[in-house]
């Protein structure tokens, strides 16, 4: 099975000048037939000395009438091959995968993929760190962040409240789940935050015993 990881460490040699070819983020759009490459990574060749991109500028000047060349490209596990058309020779070199990177990325998606499995039986369970994680991870999915806000918002204590505050959420609607779980925890422990100091107090306390102001 092709993960991005050991992509990376394959080792891919352009038969038009036996350079090393870099392994790049695919473009969104294939630019022959707008249909997608099948793959997240492309092996091109970058080298400005290939004579496929050095003889490519005279070729789509003649055939299309305008400046252009080729750079060589293969898919990852294959040498299954194809040329693409570029403007000018700092196409793609802006979009070579760093390997540190992506083992971050790749790190970091098997956490998510963990914290997620874990959510089956977290409400039972009474686990809510899985739940804490993915409403606060941005790189999940957003169905998963819901359902992890929602259990947050049956299970957890006041102590995940901070967190929940302190994030950043991307996403409005998000932030506004997870003020809704908020609420709900402060309620479920008859607690409440202090107008002027935002600290947790009983919900029926007069005073704050934080801050020392008086509560409408």
């Amino acid at each position: 099975m092709l993960t991005s990881s050991n992509i990376i460490d394959e080792i891919h040699i352009c038969p038009n000048c036996g350079q090393k070819m870099a392994c790049c983020q695919a473009p969104p759009i294939h630019v022959g037939d707008g249909l997608g490459w099948g793959s997240e990574y492309l092996f091109i060749c970058l080298n400005d000395n290939c004579p496929l991109f050095l003889n490519g500028w005279e070729h789509c000047e003649i055939d299309y009438g305008h400046s252009a060349s080729y750079r060589y490209m293969e898919l990852p596990g294959s040498r299954e091959s194809n040329v693409m058309m570029v403007a000018g020779k700092d196409a793609f070199k802006g979009s070579v995968v760093d390997k540190n990177e992506l083992s971050r990325q790749d790190k970091r998606q098997k956490k998510i993929a963990g914290a997620v499995a874990d959510l089956q039986g977290a409400e039972a369970a009474g686990n809510f760190a899985p739940a804490l994680y993915l409403a606060c991870e941005e790189a999940a999915n957003l169905s998963d962040r819901r359902r992890a806000i929602t259990i947050l918002a049956k299970i957890a204590g006041p102590e995940i409240i901070d967190p929940l505050r302190n994030h950043k959420f991307r996403d409005p609607a998000l932030e506004a789940e997870s003020n809704t779980a908020i609420k709900a925890i402060l309620e479920r422990h008859y607690l409440r935050e202090c107008p002027h100091c935002y600290e947790l107090i009983k919900m029926r306390a007069k005073k704050c015993k934080h801050c020392g102001s008086e509560i409408a």
